[in-house]
């Protein structure tokens, strides 16, 4: 036996290791040899999984790139790559893997099912002629391949093409769902003739209950339901077929909704919906976003509180659902809330709830919403939005410049003029015609002029625009040469600005002739719009006899404007029958409006008939009808002032009241002489005259000369925008006011402006 020493007995161990090691690496190295030849396929079959996961996920890059540095794929990860190409409708990705794909092996494309892919991947993608060419080239077709073809045609709205390539179907196979579907798609936006004839050819085979081919007759019916032509949609041939449908799934149940929807019966979507949801029948984003919009309709004509209800519950069901987390859900539930009449901080609510999820498109909608109701939180949140990083479009601009447009001053619109310029969007027509209302609306006609006149390319609706604007501004004659000057045909709307401009000045033999032009020389009928301005046309000239004559030959019934605007007239000339007349017509048609009550009241308050008018008022308040409150604003320095009658909230009412009365004896002196027949109550001469001393109007005027060294447009112009009409009373205060101050005072009611310069006005007292 040999004693082994501690230092050997270390080196022993040490050996034993590396001999361990060598054998490990020799069996590995064997076991290598053996599975070589099996390890490339191995790597081939994972390149492929590999490829094909990510073609799903819709990455196509990396799926591409892992291609191009690795060996060639079967035909089913190639045909993944092309569906995928052909869902995110990436054309030079497809064109680049079709090239790729014919170097590496010419003869792949023999294969049909292969073949199919990449033709279905150019009709996606919209090069229609190469996907013809490829189908012409075909030695063999099937009728996946037909079908194909006919469906990018038929999303490409080209009707004739598709019916000729399924007359060539016809010829060689059964045509099935799919072709039927794609044909009915394209007739939903084209000739429903040709849709019934498909309805037919689909109910010989016994097609027409695929659920593929109902949903798609469903969606046809319903677009073409009461259009114009031959069809008569009456029957509803759309609700017809869906109830005769064996078997229905969720597009089924969304179609029906939205068609609905789309021909107006939105009481009939949510009574749908409902009875949906009762029977446990699922929903997804496109069922609330048609019930949402449905909701919107329902608002315009039933009670405002019963649908504003429904859109709370439908808000708890996005909740409960978890699609609240939709952007388009989000977008579409404050539209709804502010549509029927919900709080604004509610939808603003929801907006810092889900802000986080939402995009440039819910930013925007977000903004429009508040544009019409709260302009200034509107054009905070367009500034919020910069502030974020958000990059605006072309429409977000113009939703902020709408909501600009009912600023006291032109300041706001520039601010996002200047926006519009540094992204470089000066020269779109859509932001130049926003730009042209806006600055129009907040009183400086000059700066719209200047935008119509630099503009490089103008549409209808930039002449149309400029029209208006002229015609808000008591510019007729500058509306008639402009007229004389455009360079497009004009529509309804043109005629619409022409009319209205003529109105507000008076020029009654003008107005008569543009209003017989349209029929004579532009073929175009007038509307209601157009005789609603005829009728204040000759209102404001006093011809009542010819207002109330062109009513009664009117070829179609009346609406409450048309009887606002005789209603008007016969209270400025003192026609109290046929003041009554209309007032009636117009509660008829506006029960809750104050208009018809308070022109009433006023004719009677004029002709001294002051228990009448005691009774008008009285009914007014048993019926619950509110008189909106005269407010005037007027911008001093970077703050807006509010004003309503006797500046009773005002912190400077004293000292307001006190030069007002200064004022008042001033422009006594010169001929002033208060119009006492508007007062509203029998009451002595004093009071009847504090009753005017108190408009909005007079008190926004005496604090904006009270602090005429920081008024924002210059110390010869004072802006104030109303939310009523002006006064008789106040219309002949501003006129002298003008004179004793010697500055401009434009004044913004709600129909028109009215600039006071040197004792005279814009309207010539038209207005």
């Amino acid at each position: 036996m040999v004693l082994v020493g501690a230092s050997n007995l270390s080196a022993l161990m040490l050996c034993s290791r590396k001999l361990v090691r060598y054998v490990f690496y020799k069996r590995c190295l064997l076991r290598n040899l053996c599975t070589s030849s099996a390890e490339p396929e191995t790597i081939a079959t994972k390149i492929d999984a590999k490829i094909r996961a990510l073609s799903t996920q819709g990455n196509i890059e990396e799926a591409l790139s892992l291609l191009y540095t690795h060996c060639s794929l079967s035909l089913q990860t190639y045909a993944s790559l092309f569906h995928a190409c052909a869902q995110k409708k990436c054309l030079q990705h497809g064109m680049a893997l079709h090239h790729y794909m014919l170097h590496k092996d010419p003869t792949i494309q023999n294969d049909l099912f292969l073949t199919n892919h990449i033709l279905n991947m150019y009709c996606k993608c919209g090069h229609l002629s190469y996907a013809r060419y490829m189908f012409e080239q075909l030695s063999r077709r099937n009728i996946v391949s037909w079908t194909v073809l006919i469906s990018g045609y038929a999303q490409s709205g080209l009707i004739r093409e598709c019916f000729s390539l399924f007359s060539g179907l016809l010829a060689h196979f059964r045509p099935n769902e799919f072709a039927f579907a794609s044909l009915l798609s394209a007739c939903e936006e084209h000739d429903i003739e040709c849709g019934i004839q498909l309805h037919a050819a689909a109910l010989k085979i016994s097609l027409d209950a695929n659920l593929y081919v109902a949903n798609a007759l469903i969606a046809m019916y319903s677009k073409h339901s009461g259009s114009a032509g031959g069809y008569d949609g009456a029957a509803d041939d759309a609700w017809t077929m869906f109830k005769s449908m064996e078997y229905r799934n969720l597009v089924s149940w969304n179609s029906m909704i939205a068609g609905f929807q789309l021909r107006g019966l939105g009481d009939k979507a949510t009574r749908l919906f409902t009875h949906m949801y009762c029977n446990g029948i699922g929903f997804d984003r496109a069922t609330l976003l048609s019930v949402f919009s449905s909701l919107n309709q329902c608002g315009a004509f039933d009670d405002i509180n019963v649908h504003l209800r429904k859109c709370f519950q439908l808000h708890c069901l996005t909740v409960k659902s978890g699609l609240i987390t939709e952007i388009e859900v989000i977008t579409a539930l404050i539209k709804s809330y502010a549509n029927l009449g919900g709080h604004i901080s509610d939808c603003y609510r929801i907006f810092l709830d889900t802000s986080s999820e939402l995009d440039i498109v819910s930013w925007t909608a977000l903004i429009s919403v508040f544009a019409e109701r709260d302009p200034e939180q509107a054009f905070l949140l367009f500034c919020q939005l910069h502030h974020q990083n958000y990059l605006p479009d072309w429409y977000t601009f113009s939703i902020a410049l709408k909501a600009c447009a009912y600023f006291v001053t032109e300041q706001h619109a520039m601010a996002v003029h200047s926006q519009i310029i540094k992204k470089g969007f000066q020269e779109d027509t859509v932001l130049c015609n926003a730009l042209i209302h806006a600055y129009a609306r907040c009183g400086s006609l000059a700066l719209s002029e200047q935008v119509f006149d630099e503009m490089g390319n103008r549409d209808l609706v930039s002449w149309n625009s400029m029209l208006k604007s002229y015609a808000i501004h008591g510019k007729a004659e500058d509306a008639l040469e402009l007229f004389h000057r455009m360079e497009i045909c004009p529509d309804s709307a043109t005629f619409v600005a022409l009319l209205s401009a003529c109105s507000h000045v008076g020029l009654v033999d003008e107005g008569v002739k543009l209003f017989n032009s349209m029929s004579d020389d532009h073929c175009i009928v007038p509307q209601l719009d157009h005789y609603s301005c005829m009728v204040d046309l000759y209102g404001r000239a006093g011809k009542i006899v010819e207002a109330e004559e062109l009513i009664r030959k009117m070829p179609m019934k009346p609406d409450s404007v048309i009887w606002s605007s005789l209603l008007g007239s016969c209270r400025k000339h003192g026609e109290t029958l046929l003041a009554k007349l209309a007032a009636d017509k117009f509660k008829e048609l506006e029960p809750n409006s104050s208009l018809g009550y308070v022109q009433m009241s006023n004719v009677y308050s004029s002709a001294g008939s002051f228990t009448e008018a005691g009774l008008i008022r009285k009914e007014m308040s048993n019926y619950k009808v509110r008189k909106e409150p005269g407010l005037s604003l007027v911008k001093i320095g970077k703050q807006v002032h509010e004003f309503g009658s006797g500046a009773q909230y005002h912190p400077h009412k004293g000292a307001i009241l006190s030069q007002l009365e200064i004022l008042i004896g001033k422009l006594k002196e010169m001929g002033y002489v208060p119009e006492l027949s508007l007062a509203l109550y029998d009451t002595e001469v004093e009071h009847k005259e504090d009753q005017l001393l108190h408009h909005s109007e007079k008190m926004a005027l005496v604090f904006a000369i009270m602090n005429e060294g920081i008024l924002p447009c210059g110390e010869k112009v004072i802006k104030i925008m109303k939310n009523i009409r002006i006064c008789v009373d106040c219309h002949n205060f501003m006129k002298l006011a003008s004179y004793l101050f010697q500055k401009e005072i434009v004044v913004r009611d709600s129909n028109r402006f009215h600039h006071f310069k040197y004792a005279t006005c814009s309207c010539n007292d038209f207005w």
